[in-house]
Parts: structure tokens; sequence; C-alpha cells
């Protein structure tokens, strides 16, 4: 894929990620996607995703910046949300928290094939 299909091709799956389409989901994710290192599917990532909205009602990726070296992508999210109970196993418990993910993917024909994310948690522990 060139720059510019890697870049439409994630903000569509951040899109399809805002409108929790869990449905259209494996038109972005590889069947075999790996996170952090591990391989957990395309169920498993729906699952992870599907759990992220549970704990997070309002929650919404927010794309702050995106640096793209074909086949890789690497965005910074900003979230602004209010979390029902834990989050990152800290009790915050309907407070509103501001935090950011950055996180790199490497698509593999047309997909996202493998996502590597570190998300800052300290600035939600100073917030709770």
């Amino acid at each position: 894929m060139k720059r510019e299909e890697i870049i439409d091709a994630y903000r569509e799956y951040i899109a399809c990620l805002n409108a929790q389409d869990w449905g259209k989901l494996q038109r972005h994710v590889a069947d075999n996607v790996e996170y952090n290192g591990t391989a957990i599917g395309l169920d498993g990532y729906r699952d992870m995703l599907v759990a992220d909205f549970r704990a997070i009602p309002d929650l919404s990726f927010n794309v702050a910046f995106l640096v793209c070296d074909p086949p890789m992508i690497a965005s910074r999210l900003a979230f602004d949300c209010t979390p029902a109970g834990q989050l990152f196993g800290l009790s915050v418990n309907g407070t509103r928290v501001r935090f950011e993910e950055n996180v790199f993917y490497e698509f593999r024909e047309g997909r996202i094939r493998a996502v590597w994310s570190v998300i800052d948690k300290s600035s939600v522990a100073a917030q709770v």
C-alpha cells in the first residue's frame, strides 16, 4: 500500500471503532492480528475493543497526529472520557480523565496485521 492509502485506511478504521461497527472490523484488521507481540486474532482484538467501550461508555478515539512510513503508521490518540469503574487497575468510578496512547500499526494486504500500543497510564493516576 502507498502512504496515502494507508492513511485513508487508518482513518476508516478509527471511524469504525468510534461507530462501534464490529461487523466491519474485519475490513480493517487481519484475522491473525498481533497486539503488543501476542497473537490474539481478530476475535480477541474485537473482544478487547468491546471491553474498552464497556468500561468507558463515552470512549472516542481522537487522532492527535499521524506519521506514516509504509507499511507502518504511527498515531498519537487523545482520549477525554469518563470510565465507569476501573481503568488500568485504577478506581476511576466516573471521574473524567484525559490521557494519550502512542500506537504503531503494521499494514499487510490492506489490513492491520500488528499493533504496538503504549498508554500513558501515569497521567490517569495523577488525575484520580
